[in-house]
C-alpha cells in the first residue's frame, strides 16, 4: 500500500496511453467495417448471381416469344392482305357480273356469250369466297395464338416481379446482419479495451520504478540489458523478478477477462544493427531476437500462464524506434516488448 501510493504521488499523467487506445480501437472499428463489407459482397453477389441467372432465363423466353409473335404478326398480315385483294376482286367481278347482264338484256346475240361470262364469274366468285372463308378461320388462329403469347408474357413479367421482390428481401437481411455485427464488434473493442486498461495500470503499478522499462503507445518496453545478458537470450536474475511481476499481473487479469475474448500477450524481441560475428550461438539477430522473446515466453509459462495465450515473435533490427548507429540509438533498439492484443 505505501508503493502504490508513493506512486501515485510521484506519477505524472501520461494521456499517450488513452490516445493510442483510441486509436487501435478505431483500427479495428475499421478493420471490422472491412471485413463485414467483405462478407456483405460475397452474400450480395450469391444472391445476385441466382438472380441474374433467373432473369437471364426469363429474358431469353421473352426474346423468343417476342420474335414469335412478330413471325405471327407478320403472317397475319399477310392474310389480312389477301383478304383485301380477294374482296377487291371480288367487288369488280361483281362490278363486271351487273355490266354482263345489262349486256345480256339488251340483246339476245350477247346473251349466251354473257351467259358464259356470267357462269365463269360466279365460278371465281366462289372459289373467291372459299379463300376468303380460308384466310379468316386463320386470322382468328392468329388471334387466339396472340391472346397465347400476351399470357406467357404476363407471366414472365409476374416472376421478374417475385425475383425483384426475393433480392430486395435479401438486401434487408444483408444490411441487418451488418447492424448486428457492429454491434457485437462494438462490444468486443469496448471489453477489451477496458482490460487492456486495467493490464497498463497494473503494469505501471508494479514496474513504475524501473528506468529501463518505458511505456511506447499500447506497448511496454524492457531494454535488453534489463533481462538478458550481452549476446545471450537466458533470463538474468533482474529479468526473472521483472517477468515474474509480469506473470502474477497476468494471471490476476485472465481471471477477469471473460473466456470468449480471445485475448494474448505478444512478446516482440527486437536488436540492435550490429550484425553477429556468426561464429557464436546464434547466426544473426533473427535468431537472437526471436530465442530472446521464446526465453520470455517459456518463462511465463513456467509461471502459470497459459502458452496460449503467449505469442513469441523475432523481428532482428528490422523495426527500430531510434534511428541512427549511435550507442544510445542501438541501446534503445535492444528491447523486448509487451503488447496485450486480441487473436
Amino acid at each position: 500500500m505505501a508503493l502504490a501510493r508513493r506512486g501515485r504521488h510521484h506519477r505524472t499523467v501520461d494521456y499517450w496511453p488513452g490516445f493510442v487506445d483510441a486509436l487501435s480501437t478505431l483500427l479495428l472499428a475499421i478493420m471490422f467495417l472491412l471485413s463485414v463489407f467483405v462478407l456483405a459482397q460475397f452474400l450480395m453477389s450469391r444472391e445476385i448471381s441466382g438472380r441474374d441467372e433467373v432473369l437471364s432465363r426469363l429474358n431469353t423466353q421473352i426474346n423468343e416469344l417476342t420474335q414469335l409473335l412478330a413471325l405471327e404478326k407478320s403472317g397475319r398480315q399477310d392474310t389480312e392482305d389477301t383478304l383485301a385483294n380477294l374482296q377487291a376482286s371480288l367487288a369488280t367481278s361483281e362490278s363486271e357480273r351487273s355490266r354482263l347482264q345489262q349486256l345480256l338484256d339488251q340483246g339476245s346475240g350477247v346473251s349466251a356469250a354473257a351467259g358464259q361470262r356470267i357462269g365463269e364469274l360466279e365460278g371465281a366468285l366462289d372459289a373467291e369466297r372459299q379463300t376468303s372463308t380460308r384466310a379468316a378461320s386463320q386470322i382468328e388462329l392468329l388471334n387466339q395464338q396472340i391472346a397465347a403469347l400476351r399470357s406467357q408474357i404476363a407471366a414472365v413479367e409476374g416472376a421478374l416481379q417475385a425475383a425483384e421482390a426475393k433480392d430486395s428481401a435479401s438486401q434487408t437481411r444483408i444490411a441487418d446482419l451488418g447492424r448486428r455485427l457492429n454491434v457485437a464488434l462494438a462490444q468486443r473493442v469496448q471489453e477489451l479495451n477496458r482490460y487492456r486498461s486495467d493490464f497498463f495500470g497494473r503494469l505501471r503499478e508494479i514496474l513504475s520504478d524501473r528506468e529501463n522499462i518505458r511505456i511506447v503507445g499500447d506497448r511496454f518496453v524492457f531494454q535488453s540489458e534489463v533481462l538478458f545478458p550481452s549476446g545471450g537470450n537466458e533470463l538474468n536474475e533482474a529479468g526473472r523478478a521483472e517477468m515474474a511481476k509480469l506473470a502474477a499481473a497476468l494471471l490476476d487479469l485472465a481471471k477477469e477477462i471473460p473466456a470468449e475474448i480471445n485475448w494474448v500477450l505478444r512478446v516482440d524481441g527486437h536488436t540492435d544493427n550490429v550484425p553477429l560475428s556468426g561464429s557464436g550461438r546464434y547466426a544473426d539477430n533473427w535468431e537472437l531476437s526471436s530465442a530472446r522473446a521464446t526465453s520470455v515466453v517459456k518463462f511465463l509459462i513456467a509461471n502459470g500462464v497459459p502458452a496460449d495465450r503467449l505469442v513469441a515473435a523475432g523481428f532482428g533490427q528490422f523495426q527500430p524506434i531510434a534511428e541512427g548507429d549511435t550507442p544510445e540509438a542501438r541501446s534503445q533498439n535492444r528491447r523486448i516488448e509487451l503488447k496485450l492484443t486480441e487473436k
